[in-house]
């Protein structure tokens, strides 16, 4: 079959430019309210503008990281429910800007699709402009692809990359990580956007429709439950860092769970000791736990299991700390302390109430 007369188009090859033109002018708007200091451009550009001098720094590191929703898209695809896995795609960038002390100051996202629905299309950065509005950065730009065959049906994804900064010499962790340093967790919101995979595999065995109620959450359907969007830490934390000096380290509790991230931030000869008695446990974890016949460390080295973000903080100014945090809305749990040990890593006492 050879090539019609005419010609072909991009659009026969499945790909509408116009349609692209109508999602960037619906986005233009939403857009424009994450302006910030240091961020006042308009998108449309072949590159983004971000002035460090008029964000108020004087001598800035910067903080780069990047990051995507990973399979909670299906979730949000097979429901049809788009809205929020925006705030996601951003918490997911941010929460690992801020752990390292720095302050967010832009972010790009990039929305690939087999076909661009300029309406779907919308919906999504509209969940990302309200992550940026949450993070107090500015969305600077960001690219939409249509790409047909690659994609399959309604399925699409997505990837975020944020940079942030913070004055030389403030960076976290701090070098003076000591024995009897206290542990604070941070309440997630859900299961955030690690563990997808499990849950999508558990939901499956279980027979539900995202539809149904949820088991756990009977008010809410299980799409509208699970697709609870990820806890954006960003203000508090930066509140209480500048304003007690107090936190020694932050760790983004994300896949991996406890015993992957804590680690990362703890030098060697010590060990973080936790009491799973203190970790109040949303019981979206328990009906997975339970529905799935996933076991305690299993659960604790995928999920979040309730605990979004966990701070080390000098023992003497945890309550100082603690205080701050919760007066900004965090619900904050005294989870443990920093012990010596041969191993950096997690030692577990007690028992997670699953």
């Amino acid at each position: 079959m050879g090539i019609k007369k005419n010609g072909l188009s991009y659009a026969d090859a499945g790909v509408d430019i116009d349609a692209g033109n109508t999602l960037v002018e619906k986005i233009k708007p939403l857009v424009r309210s994450t302006r910030r200091p240091g961020a006042d451009g308009e998108i449309g550009g072949f590159g983004g503008l971000f002035d460090l001098k008029a964000a108020g720094f004087s001598d800035p590191i910067l903080v780069a990281a990047n990051d995507g929703v990973g399979t909670k898209l299906k979730v949000a695809i097979e429901a049809g429910k788009h809205d929020t896995v925006g705030i996601d795609l951003v918490a997911m960038c941010v929460n690992d800007l801020v752990v390292q002390g720095a302050e967010p100051l832009f972010f790009l996202d990039y929305f690939a699709t087999g076909r661009l629905d300029p309406d779907q299309g919308a919906a999504i950065v509209a969940g990302i402009v309200e992550g940026c509005r949450q993070a107090g950065c500015a969305l600077i730009g960001g690219e939409t692809a249509e790409m047909p065959g690659m994609y399959q049906g309604g399925d699409y994804d997505l990837a975020g990359f944020a940079v942030g900064a913070a004055e030389r010499g403030q960076l976290l962790p701090a070098d003076d990580i000591v024995e009897g340093d206290v542990i604070l967790g941070l309440a997630s919101s859900g299961v955030h956007s690690n563990g997808f995979s499990l849950v999508r595999k558990i939901v499956a065995a279980s027979g539900l429709d995202w539809n149904a109620p949820a088991p756990f959450l009977p008010e809410r359907s299980l799409a509208d439950a699970l697709l609870e969007p990820t806890r954006i830490y960003v203000k508090p934390l930066l509140e209480a860092i500048g304003g007690t000096h107090g936190i020694k380290a932050l760790a983004h509790i994300t896949g991996g769970g406890f015993p992957e991230n804590i680690p990362r931030v703890l030098p060697k000869g010590y060990a973080a000791e936790i009491d799973l008695d203190q970790v109040e446990v949303p019981p979206v974890f328990s009906w997975l736990s339970h529905q799935g016949g996933v076991e305690a460390r299993e659960m604790l080295r995928t999920f979040n299991c309730g605990i979004g973000m966990v701070a080390v903080v000098a023992s003497g100014q945890a309550a100082q700390v603690a205080a701050v945090l919760q007066k900004a809305g965090e619900h904050v749990e005294t989870l443990g302390s920093i012990v010596p040990h041969r191993e950096t890593g997690v030692i577990y006492r007690g028992a997670l109430g699953l």
